[in-house]
């Protein structure tokens, strides 16, 4: 042990001799600390008027399934064969769903925000305040399913609204902290750090810069509050990356410049009408960086006919680094910032083709899913379908071998949203035909149109069943 000790002691001298100048820290520092031992080191006071702005929020729907009848009517012969003539082994049931989370106050008079999925589908909203054990019932203002952002409204007043920070002042190692009602506890605070920044590609939401935090974010914390350590929102927690259904110290939060955003649009619209340019793009690749001149941005990969990219020139090939001014960092940095500006807005865009820089000044259209490849087929009162693809795969994080045909969007107050429906479902089944196409599922539903159907669908692993007429 001496030996090894010696010799461990002879490297560290002949590593520092050799004129290495390391950037050393401190050999010693300060400890921080109370100023006297009857003081207690706390962040209760930056933090306790943005507990006052979150509330609790409990969300109702009723959904329409099916079961077994041999499961819930006991075996009798009479009955079998009723119900097996009629509903062909099934029946139709109503089942209410609860879910619960958490939303954040931005105004007096009552306008929250939270996630779109906390309150998807919903017939009932109900609110609770902290520290008040009265109920309010909230009125949908408007959601947006590709943020996954909606704004709510309770009727009551003098509210306290939250302090609002801003998306460019984070710094990766902020102290920040959680707050929300996970578990459908009670509101609850925890502490973290931020991570990491301007996460995409996790495969959650269309509109990806996620805030990255290890506070702890669990079920019923969806909609809650991150906050820095002054108490200002910094981000609304929206998701967890888990294995165990638990917290792993991996958390995503949209940041708040984004929310500003978005309930911005909501509360004056009710909807949210995004510029659109017309374009397929990706990183730029380590491979292709010698090729241009600008190291970041996004590449244009292909020009769709009839948009606006086409109609002012954008080439395949283009390298876009900047829109209005802002470094454009990626492809999800372009996509982002294109869905800030409102259709028919102008904007210019600078990039660079076969290593010269152009400047374009564009009007933006309103964005259309037909234009983007997406399709738009509706049927069953309200989906919109469209085929499996690698990217759809992982913007609606679907299993590598799950086939069928892809729920893209429910109409809002639909038949098929009232059913239960919900975006990123995947249609594996209508009663005894498996679906792969969607010409398959409208061959389907002709076929059995006039009774009672079941629609199986596949919803993130796991196998639901819906009766429709």
């Amino acid at each position: 042990m001496k030996k090894t000790i010696a010799l461990s002691s002879i490297l560290m001298v002949n590593l520092f001799a050799g004129g290495v100048d390391f950037n050393l820290a401190k050999e010693n520092p300060a400890r921080v600390q109370p100023n006297t031992q009857e003081e207690i080191l706390s962040f209760n006071k930056a933090i306790e008027d943005s507990m006052k702005s979150v509330v609790n929020i409990s969300a109702k729907k009723t959904i329409n399934t099916v079961e077994n009848f041999r499961q819930i009517i006991p075996k009798d012969p009479f009955f079998n064969e009723f119900f097996n003539q009629f509903f062909h082994n099934s029946i139709p049931i109503e089942r209410v769903e609860r879910s619960l989370g958490s939303g954040v106050i931005l105004s007096k008079d009552g306008y929250i925000v939270t996630n779109s999925h906390v309150i998807s589908n919903s017939q009932e909203i109900t609110v609770m305040l902290a520290n008040d054990t009265n109920e309010y019932s909230a009125k949908l203002i408007g959601k947006d399913e590709e943020s996954d952002l909606a704004v709510i409204k309770i009727e009551a007043k003098n509210l306290k609204p939250i302090k609002m920070g801003y998306s460019d002042n984070l710094k990766i190692g902020d102290m920040v902290f959680a707050i929300g009602n996970p578990f459908g506890v009670g509101e609850t605070v925890t502490q973290g750090i931020i991570s990491a920044l301007n996460k995409n590609k996790v495969g959650i939401n269309r509109y990806e810069n996620f805030i990255q935090t290890d506070a702890s974010i669990n079920p019923g914390n969806s909609g809650g509050a991150l906050i820095d350590s002054r108490g200002a929102l910094i981000g609304i927690n929206s998701a967890i990356i888990t294995k165990s259904g638990g917290n792993n110290g991996v958390g995503f939060a949209i940041p708040v410049d984004m929310v500003k955003d978005v309930a911005k649009k909501l509360i004056e619209d009710g909807k949210i009408s995004r510029g659109f340019l017309g374009i397929s793009i990706d990183d730029l690749s380590k491979n292709l960086e010698p090729v241009y001149n600008h190291k970041s941005g996004a590449l244009v990969l292909d020009v769709n006919e009839g948009t606006p990219a086409e109609k002012y020139g954008i080439k395949r090939g283009d390298l876009i680094y900047e829109v209005n001014g802002k470094t454009i960092k990626g492809a999800a940095s372009l996509s982002n910032t294109i869905a800030s500006f409102k259709p028919n807005e102008k904007v210019k865009i600078s990039l660079e083709r076969d290593k010269k820089n152009i400047t374009i000044e564009i009007v933006l259209a309103e964005k259309n899913p037909s234009l983007e490849g997406e399709v738009g087929n509706k049927i069953l009162g309200g989906l919109s379908l469209g085929e499996i693809t690698a990217q759809k795969r992982t913007r609606y994080r679907l299993a590598p071998n799950i086939k069928g045909v892809l729920i893209e969007d429910v109409e809002p107050n639909s038949k098929a949203e009232k059913i239960g429906f919900l975006a990123g479902d995947v249609i594996i089944q209508i009663e005894n035909d498996d679906i792969l196409t969607i010409e398959n599922a409208k061959e389907s539903l002709k076929k059995y149109n006039k009774q009672h159907k079941r629609v199986y669908v596949n919803r993130y692993g796991r196998l639901m069943i819906f009766a429709i007429k």
